[in-house]
């Protein structure tokens, strides 16, 4: 398995215990490139979820996508090996705080 993988496979095991409705979208065929790894829908709020390993950087196109869902009043991270376990203690913040974004220390907001 690859890192990035193991990343996505956490965020999944992290998602289904909170409970969450989750997709991964297919950016191949009909897809659209640079859609984030995870749309997700938890209480309500909208999250958009890119993952990357090993230092990798998003692309501008996955910037773009991240920037527009953050626009339209969802939230968007990128999450990697060194933040993935924060990742349901910030969620559940998140839904405690509804008026103030993640704010969380090691998360890139895009």
């Amino acid at each position: 398995m690859t890192p990035e993988a193991k990343v996505k496979k956490r965020v999944k095991e992290i998602l289904t215990d909170l409970g969450a409705y989750y997709s991964m979208p297919v950016t191949g065929g009909y897809g659209r490139s640079g859609v984030p790894d995870f749309l997700i829908c938890l209480r309500g709020r909208f999250y958009a979820i890119e993952c990357k390993a090993n230092g990798g950087k998003t692309t501008a196109l996955q910037d773009k996508h991240l920037a527009d869902i953050r626009g339209a009043g969802g939230v968007s991270l990128v999450i990697h090996e060194a933040n993935v376990e924060n990742l349901r203690k910030e969620l559940q913040h998140d839904y405690e705080c509804k008026d103030s974004p993640l704010s969380g220390e090691g998360y890139e907001h895009r």
